[in-house]
């Protein structure tokens, strides 16, 4: 995979605060709306469940002993699914306004290995499909300066991870990142998405929590798969004004 690809995407920038409860866009069995097209929360529970049951499946039969529940569990959660389906949809409309045409480098078998997760996944050929995405956006986009919120943005996201130092000043950051390119190609294209989040009127269900551009860092030994917010939600998702409980990532009583 080549260099420009080591970060798949990175947002440094909160978009404003979207909520469902707005111009009607607020039906509670829909997960997002981006412009006219909507993501329901039966898609995202089915992409999920898919990943969960193939990826379960595939450490049963890797695994000389039987699996405990939690080794057959993967990292995988709904808002991982939400983030990659919103991320897709708002590239799709930058590239398009741009006259930009994607072309399809990267297969499923290719990141199943990084991704942990079977390339017959839906979620796997979702990811595939965001690098190629991603990588033509980010080529035609000129880098953004570098800012110490857009650096510290980035490495708080890979602290969470516990891919990186914990506690790094400013300083330390930047001489860890050096010229930091991939934090200056990252913030053009949160940018972007940001601009075109606000044109298509994004609104997110309160049930799930803050949406993010789906993000991939190279670290020379392993690839590191994390998410920094740029869709936030604020309201209910119905005219009641008591949102409805975060969507759980726990399995149902007996469920795998």
């Amino acid at each position: 995979m080549r260099a420009r690809r080591s970060l798949v995407a990175v947002s440094v920038a909160a978009l404003a605060a979207l909520s469902l409860a707005a111009c009607g866009r607020s039906a509670p069995d829909v997960a997002a709306y981006v412009g006219d097209s909507r993501y329901s929360v039966d898609r995202v529970d089915a992409i999920y469940e898919d990943a969960q049951r193939q990826y379960a499946d595939a450490v049963r039969s890797q695994s000389p002993q039987t699996p405990s529940p939690a080794e057959l569990r993967s990292s995988v959660t709904r808002q991982d699914v939400l983030n990659l389906l919103v991320a897709i949809d708002l590239g799709k409309r930058v590239a398009a306004d741009k006259g930009l045409q994607v072309t399809d480098q990267i297969s499923p078998e290719q990141i199943q290995q990084a991704l942990r997760m079977p390339a017959t996944t839906e979620y796997t050929k979702l990811w595939g499909e965001w690098v190629d995405l991603s990588g033509t956006l980010q080529q035609s986009l000129p880098p953004a300066d570098l800012s110490d919120e857009s650096l510290m943005a980035v490495y708080h996201a890979l602290e969470k991870t516990g891919a990186i130092q914990p506690g790094l000043s400013v300083d330390q950051v930047r001489q860890a990142f050096g010229e930091a390119g991939f934090v200056r190609t990252a913030t053009a294209l949160s940018s972007a998405l940001q601009e075109q989040a606000e044109k298509s009127d994004v609104r997110v269900n309160p049930r799930f929590g803050v949406t993010g551009v789906p993000s991939l860092v190279n670290t020379g030994q392993s690839f590191v798969f994390y998410s920094l917010p740029y869709v936030d939600q604020d309201g209910p998702v119905t005219d009641i004004s008591t949102p409805e409980a975060p969507a759980s990532d726990s399995p149902a009583p007996g469920a795998v």
